[in-house]
């Protein structure tokens, strides 16, 4: 799961990590403090980016590599804090976890710090750091070749009749690369470690609890923290939560994205088909139940035939279409690129442009994040190549949109190094302290699996319903209802006293 239509990753979308990336090499002498030594210490320095908060400070933060191992090799965790402008108001910390797996925390707090400070009246100092394999934090590769890591072949879309033998052998060659090249700091890239890392960030802040705003996977890993650490939350915030299911995680939530996308579709549709869109040419149809089949004849012409696009080299698939409408579902905000892209494959003689994610391949430090996360935290199945085309072929007929690719073989199948331990079973165990927002109709956490997150979660939260489509509300797809009952949470405690929803 994530944030924005720019950062999701397997699971939600491609990351777009920023800054400078550490080397994976873990100096051998390097040591750490182990129980019951000193905090750790945290150096500031100013680093404020354009559009982001002019007091911006940045720092690193050492980890060990292994906490069973505490005081070995450590790595690198890059962190970034926006202190609180009214200390008189100050009440504690707010960490922003961003979602992903692969989302850049100091990205996030660069692109929503002014924001919060504007909703939060300098409650808190707003902190965010970026996951180990992450932007600035230590990171590792796994030598794909550039073919492997473009979003259309890390995600796992089948070929135009149906055929995954390709994803098999590129799933096998993956799981191979990243096992042969990944090293201990790869198989290190797990929630439970993230949710370790930002418990010592906690130590290192000086601070007894944590308050904390979870988008789209970030919201499983502070559900993990929650769970593992209730006694450290003070006001806690999941926004556009995904189905803790331990024995599923992550497969799960792929899988769910073709419900996801059902859920969602029939918002583009209707404004691609109002008459409002005539003035800017992008009406894609007269009646909005005519535009699915429409967009599914275009993906299966560009299936047939391919059409060059503006970027020398790559061209345009039915799959990279499909992938394009994934990403644009996550915000109304993308609706007129998409049919601007649309109404393009309607002329012969245009050269459609390929949004940016599509154009390039992914860093291959971000593509092995992509990849190491969703396979290290829980043990995929290991089906039959039978049984894996039975199950896409059945996900295809019921879902059109995405084609199969949800349930589709990922690296995770052919996996060197088993989960480190079980994942964590999310209960109603702790302070009911955690306040949820959910888009009715969201492309990658559907509404009807964020609700096993609330029926986990029991008396410890309240869900607030927004009834509207996208992904990642507060601050962003939300609505002044859902951004108000957020807010206010955050700066008062208070919480609707049941669940409820907000009207669009």
């Amino acid at each position: 799961m994530t944030t924005s239509r720019n950062k999701a990753l397997l699971l939600a979308l491609c990351a777009a990590t920023a800054a400078t990336t550490l080397s994976a090499t873990v100096p051998a002498a390097a040591t750490g403090a182990g129980a019951g030594a000193a905090a750790p210490r945290l150096a500031w320095h100013p680093c404020a980016k354009a559009g982001g908060p002019a007091t911006q400070e940045c720092a690193g933060l050492s980890v060990p590599l292994d906490y069973a191992n505490p005081s070995g090799p450590q790595i690198e965790v890059a962190v970034s804090r926006v202190r609180s402008d009214r200390p008189a108001a100050r009440r504690g910390t707010l960490v922003v976890l961003p979602g992903g797996p692969g989302g850049s925390g100091v990205q996030r707090l660069t692109q929503k710090g002014e924001a919060l400070r504007g909703q939060l009246g300098g409650a808190y100092d707003l902190v965010s750091f970026d996951p180990r394999g992450v932007g600035g934090s230590t990171t590792a590769t796994c030598g794909l070749a550039p073919g492997d890591r473009y979003l259309t072949t890390l995600r796992a879309w089948p070929a135009a009749d149906g055929d995954i033998s390709e994803n098999l052998a590129r799933s096998q060659r993956v799981a191979e690369a990243c096992a042969a090249n990944g090293g201990p700091v790869l198989r290190s890239f797990t929630t439970a470690n993230q949710v370790r890392d930002m418990d010592r960030l906690r130590e290192a802040l000086g601070e007894r609890k944590l308050s904390a705003w979870g988008v789209s996977y970030g919201t499983y890993v502070g559900a993990v923290y929650a769970q593992k650490y209730p006694e450290r939350t003070d006001r806690w915030v999941l926004d556009s939560s995904g189905d803790p299911d331990p024995a599923r995680v992550a497969r799960g939530w792929l899988a769910n994205m073709a419900q996801g996308a059902d859920d969602r579709f029939p918002d583009f549709a209707a404004w691609a088909a109002h008459p409002d869109r005539d003035k800017d040419g992008l009406r894609i149809a007269e009646h909005p139940e005519d535009v699915e089949p429409r967009l599914l004849a275009l993906a299966a012409a560009l299936d047939r035939t391919p059409r060059p696009s503006t970027t020398p080299g790559v061209p345009l698939t039915g799959n990279g279409l499909r992938q394009t409408l994934q990403n644009a579902l996550y915000s109304d905000s993308a609706f007129p690129a998409f049919a601007k892209l649309l109404v393009s494959l309607r002329d012969p003689k245009a050269t459609p442009a390929l949004p940016p994610e599509l154009a390039q391949p992914l860093r291959d430090e971000d593509a092995a994040l992509m990849v190491a996360v969703i396979c290290n935290d829980v043990a995929w199945p290991r089906d039959d190549a039978a049984a894996a085309q039975r199950a896409v072929d059945e996900d295809r007929a019921r879902h059109p949109l995405t084609a199969g690719m949800p349930v589709n073989v990922v690296p995770c199948a052919f996996w060197k190094t088993g989960a480190e331990q079980k994942p964590t079973r999310i209960t109603a165990d702790g302070p009911s302290d955690i306040l949820m927002l959910q888009s009715r109709r969201d492309p990658a956490t559907p509404h009807s699996k964020g609700l096993k997150m609330r029926e986990a979660l029991g008396a410890r939260a309240v869900l607030v319903t927004v009834e509207q489509g996208g992904h990642g509300l507060y601050l962003g797809n939300g609505n002044a209802c859902g951004d108000r009952t957020v807010t206010t949470f955050l700066t008062t405690g208070k919480r609707p006293a049941r669940d409820t929803s907000c009207a669009n």
